[in-house]
């Protein structure tokens, strides 16, 4: 028997790898409250998907992207889509996220720039919130995660899998919904952001804020929006995303092709660095880097919780923590403390790489083994 429809023309399973669209309404005719009080009538979610939905709707996958990342999880390679997916290597037929086995959902997190509702989405006027857009956290990210799984008729999920700020909202699905959550996957994350975190972030909103083009927020009809800013912004990431060893043996102090750093060319890691920038300039949007990187400095499992030890011994899902070796953004203690709030006996797995906290993307081979022993358990 196939999958009972979903509301609306989209049905579970069709076109896998194509992003559909689902408006959400939030609870009655106040929307979706924020957890600053402030809210928004509706939601609008972009989201892909792979496999087919049980009958007894028990296989479900929910991956969920990090800060740039987006709900193109995986292949086809479709319209809009200018790359494979950013977690190709583990999901598909056989993979680590067998999609012969199990129907896998990734959505675009609010606040985003890829379909679902964020600041350069329309508003009840019909004209981009820009600074209008309201503070969220990632708590409020996974309430309209919610409502997506509820409209996708799924009470329970028998995985959430996620890195990085994606690992930051299963660890939220963890804690505030125990029973729709049966196993779980956090890679490279903590359990609240630390002050280092919250200062790498807030300086990368800087960066983006003091751009002139950045307008308070509202540049969408200008003929300038703030990409210094926002290349700069990525270019501080991409430094915390990566090893000090990596940057030796890739650049070292060369020099940029035939450029001469004395007299005003650029070292080669300045190249790459300006690069990754400009990569994201032509994909991504200001306003959202600036509003899912304070989302992410909220992060705090514990918040009115109890603290987040408190917090972590609710969990009834089976997870499964890991870091990587080389990760300075978020280090390997920050999952030891995870592992060791949550109940039982829980270890981490170590992932070796030379990529630092990038490598949950990159070492797509010792992810999998993780991500496949994990929906094995």
């Amino acid at each position: 028997m196939s999958p009972t429809p979903i509301p609306g023309t989209w049905q579970v399973g069709d076109d896998p790898g194509q992003r559909h669209f689902v408006e959400l309404k939030g609870n009655g005719n106040q929307g979706f409250v924020l957890e600053s009080g402030a809210a928004l009538p509706s939601v609008t979610v972009a989201f892909e998907s792979w496999g087919q939905l049980n009958q007894s709707r028990s296989n479900a996958v929910l991956v969920l992207h990090a800060l740039s990342g987006d709900s193109h999880a995986a292949r086809p390679k479709g319209p809009g889509h200018l790359s494979p997916g950013w977690w190709d290597g583990l999901i598909g037929p056989g993979g680590p996220i067998d999609t012969d086995r199990y129907f896998v959902v990734c959505p675009n997190v609010l606040g985003g720039c890829q379909g679902t509702t964020g600041p350069s989405s329309p508003d009840d006027e019909n004209t981009p919130y820009g600074s209008k857009f309201p503070t969220i956290t990632i708590r409020d990210q996974v309430v309209v995660e919610t409502a997506l799984a509820d409209e996708l008729g799924i009470d329970t999920w028998a995985a959430v899998i996620g890195g990085s700020m994606g690992a930051m909202r299963a660890l939220e699905w963890c804690v505030g919904y125990v029973d729709r959550v049966e196993r779980a996957v956090i890679l490279a994350v903590s359990a609240a952001a630390s002050a280092e975190q919250i200062a790498l972030c807030s300086l990368q909103i800087r960066a983006i804020k003091s751009d002139p083009a950045f307008a308070g927020g509202d540049y969408y009809f200008s003929a300038h929006h703030p990409w210094v800013g926002l290349s700069l912004a990525r270019g501080l990431g991409q430094f915390s995303y990566r090893t000090e060893r990596e940057f030796d043996v890739r650049f070292a102090r060369e020099a940029q092709e035939d450029e001469v750093p004395l007299h005003g060319g650029r070292y080669a890691i300045e190249s790459y660095l300006e690069y990754q920038g400009q990569k994201l300039v032509r994909r991504f949007d200001a306003n959202s880097y600036v509003v899912l990187s304070d989302a992410m400095n909220h992060h705090d499992i514990g918040r009115g919780r109890g603290g987040i030890a408190e917090a972590l011994s609710t969990v009834c899902a089976r997870v499964t923590v890991a870091g990587i070796a080389s990760d300075r953004l978020y280090p390997l203690e920050q999952q030891f403390e995870i592992a060791r709030l949550l109940p039982g006996d829980n270890e981490v797995h170590v992932i070796q790489s030379e990529f630092g906290h990038d490598g949950f993307l990159l070492e797509t081979d010792a992810v999998g083994e993780v991500v496949r022993s994990a929906l094995q358990r």
